[in-house]
C-alpha cells in the first residue's frame, strides 16, 4: 500500500470487533512504531501489549465504574489490544552520557525546552497508527483517565517510565463511524504553510523550491 494511501485513510476507530489480531499483523504493526526518529538516536520509548482477557484489567483501573457500566462507545471495549506507550526521561539522561555526546553532556538533556522523550515516543505512536492502518486494523489513540502509577505498578513496569496514553487496536466493527470531529475539513496547505516569513507565500503545486539546494546544503544532507 503507497503511503499517500495510508496516511489519507487513517482515522481513529471506536468500535472493534472482538476478533484476535494475529501474532505476525500485530508484531509488523509495532515494528513500524521502533523506526521513529528520535534524539540522540537513544530509542527511548517501551511498548506494553496487552491482549484478550489482559485489556480487562486496563479497563477497570482506567475507567470510571458509571461509564464502564454504560460506555459511551461500547465497541471500543471489544478492543482485542490495548498498547501503552511509555517514555523514559533516564535513557536521555544516559545515553547523552556516553562518549560520542561528551560534548552536549546531560545537563544539556535537563535544559531542553521542549521534552524529547515525549516527542520521540509521540513519533512511534504515530508511526504505530500508520503500521496498524498498513495491516487494515483500526486504531484508537486516547487519554489515560487516572493515575496511570497503580496500572503501570501491576503491569510491573520499572519506575522512570512516563505513559503517553494507550492506544485500542483491532479489526473496525461494521458499526464504527467517524468522529463528528472529522467532519471538520483539513486546513488548505496555503493556510498553514509560511515560506520564508509569517504570511509568506506558499509555493504553486509543482513549483521546486528554490531554497532548498542552498538549504541542503548548508545542513549536509
Amino acid at each position: 500500500m503507497e503511503l499517500d494511501h495510508v496516511i489519507a485513510r487513517r482515522r481513529m476507530c471506536r468500535s472493534f470487533l472482538p476478533a484476535p489480531v494475529p501474532a505476525e499483523v500485530l508484531e509488523r504493526a509495532l515494528a513500524a512504531a521502533t523506526r521513529a526518529p528520535s534524539a540522540g538516536n537513544t530509542q527511548g520509548w517501551a511498548f506494553v501489549v496487552l491482549e484478550g482477557e489482559e485489556t480487562g484489567a486496563f479497563w477497570s483501573q482506567q475507567t470510571d465504574p458509571a461509564w464502564l457500566a454504560h460506555p459511551s462507545h461500547p465497541g471500543l471495549l471489544r478492543a482485542p489490544v490495548v498498547v501503552l506507550p511509555l517514555a523514559s526521561r533516564d535513557a536521555y539522561l544516559a545515553r547523552y552520557s556516553e562518549p560520542d555526546k561528551a560534548s552536549v553532556g546531560p545537563s544539556r538533556v535537563e535544559q531542553w525546552q521542549v521534552p524529547y522523550w515525549l516527542v520521540d515516543v509521540a513519533f512511534a505512536t504515530m508511526l504505530l497508527l500508520l503500521g496498524s492502518a498498513q495491516e487494515d486494523l483500526g486504531a484508537l489513540f486516547f487519554a489515560l483517565r487516572r493515575d496511570p502509577a497503580p496500572l503501570l505498578a501491576s503491569l510491573g513496569v520499572p519506575p522512570g517510565w512516563e505513559p503517553l496514553g494507550a492506544v485500542a487496536l483491532g479489526w473496525p466493527a461494521p458499526d464504527d463511524h467517524a468522529s463528528p470531529s472529522a467532519s471538520r475539513p483539513r486546513r488548505p496547505v496555503a493556510e498553514v504553510v509560511h515560506r520564508g516569513r509569517w504570511g509568506g507565500p506558499p509555493l504553486s503545486p509543482g513549483a521546486p523550491n528554490p531554497g532548498s539546494a542552498a538549504q541542503a546544503r548548508t545542513i549536509g544532507l
